[in-house]
C-alpha cells in the first residue's frame, strides 16, 4: 500500500506564478536545504524536494515568468518579473524533468519542518550536479 501524496500550494506574491508540490512525506521528515551560493543567500531561500513526489509549476501570466540560468546553465531558476519572488528550479534530464521548490514561497508553512541544512555546492562538476539533482529532485510532468 502506498501513502497518498499530499498537495502543498505555493506561488509568488502577486499570484502570477504558482506551484503544487505533492509528497507523502510528513513535513518533519522533509529534506530542507539552504544553499550557500550567492543567489540563494540573496533570496533567503530554503528548498526541498522528494524524489517520490510530484511537482507542477503553473504560469498564470506569461509576462511574469522570468527564467534565470547561471553557473553550469543546467537549470532554470523561476522568478516572478512583477513581484520578484523566487519559486524554485526546474531542469530537463535524460530521465525527465525534475525540480525543487523554495519553501518561502509556500502559501502556508507546514508545522514541524526541520531546520535547514547548509549546503555548499561550489566546485561540483556539471556531471555530478546533474546526477545529484536526478537522484534527489522531485519529478515533474512538464517544464514551464
Amino acid at each position: 500500500m502506498t501513502n497518498a501524496l499530499i498537495p502543498y500550494l505555493g506561488g509568488c506574491h502577486c499570484g502570477a506564478l504558482a506551484f503544487e508540490y505533492r509528497t507523502a512525506l510528513a513535513p518533519a521528515s522533509w529534506s530542507v536545504r539552504e544553499c550557500q551560493c550567492g543567489f540563494c543567500r540573496a533570496h533567503g531561500a530554503t528548498t526541498t524536494s522528494d524524489v517520490n513526489g510530484e511537482l507542477t509549476f503553473e504560469v498564470r501570466d506569461a509576462q511574469a515568468l522570468r527564467r534565470y540560468r547561471f553557473g553550469s546553465r543546467t537549470a532554470d531558476f523561476l522568478l516572478c518579473e512583477h513581484c520578484g519572488v523566487y519559486l524554485g528550479v526546474q531542469m530537463q534530464t535524460a530521465r525527465g524533468a525534475c525540480g525543487i521548490i523554495n519553501l518561502r514561497a509556500l502559501r502556508a508553512q507546514p508545522a514541524g519542518l526541520p531546520g535547514a541544512a547548509a549546503t555548499h555546492l561550489d566546485g561540483e562538476a556539471t556531471e555530478q550536479r546533474i546526477a545529484r539533482r536526478e537522484s534527489r529532485w522531485t519529478p515533474m510532468t512538464a517544464l514551464v
